[in-house]
């Protein structure tokens, strides 16, 4: 059977670690450097779901906390939605929600999962269950990933690509 394509946006405020995120997922690995995106970066990676295999096109978009007209551009076709925010900036996961509510705003409703990034960091986080439990409304599923670790960051994308798969 082969592979149906389904583009996936990365989106949420700089250095929450949406770059890294991709890196882990598709080529399982980390980088301590720190590398500004610029624009979009696409990557690719195909991978199984019960529906059959999906080759998931991910589009890592710069971080910013407001959509210009040209990140917008970069949205438009996206199946779903990798939501990004920092554990250890809690104002982060306020920037993820207007970010998802902007793109709702401007394509509708679009699958997303929301990663609370930086568990590996998690005693130093400034987000509390109640900020959990209400990112939960928003989103098919969060969860605490670590890019650095690796903790949870499949599990998060194949939620994802389940969703846009059939």
């Amino acid at each position: 059977m082969e592979a149906v394509a389904r583009k996936i946006c990365i989106i949420g405020d700089f250095a929450v670690g949406k770059t890294s995120t991709v890196a882990r997922f598709v080529h399982n690995a980390f980088s301590e450097k720190y590398l500004t995106t610029v624009g979009v970066k696409i990557d690719t990676r195909e991978i199984d779901t019960n529906s059959g295999p999906v080759k998931l096109v991910i589009w890592d978009i710069a971080g910013t906390d407001r959509f210009s007209a040209i990140e917008f551009s970069y949205l438009r076709g996206a199946a779903g939605y990798l939501v990004v925010a920092d554990g250890t900036r809690g104002h982060t996961v306020d920037v993820a929600r207007r970010l998802r509510a902007e793109a709702r705003e401007r394509y509708g409703e679009v699958p997303s999962v929301m990663l609370v990034n930086k568990a590996d960091l998690a005693d130093e986080w400034d987000t509390d269950e109640a900020t959990f439990d209400s990112l939960a409304q928003d989103h098919a599923a969060v969860f605490r990933t670590s890019a650095k670790t690796g903790d949870n960051v499949e599990n998060a994308i194949r939620t994802l690509a389940e969703m846009v798969a059939g």
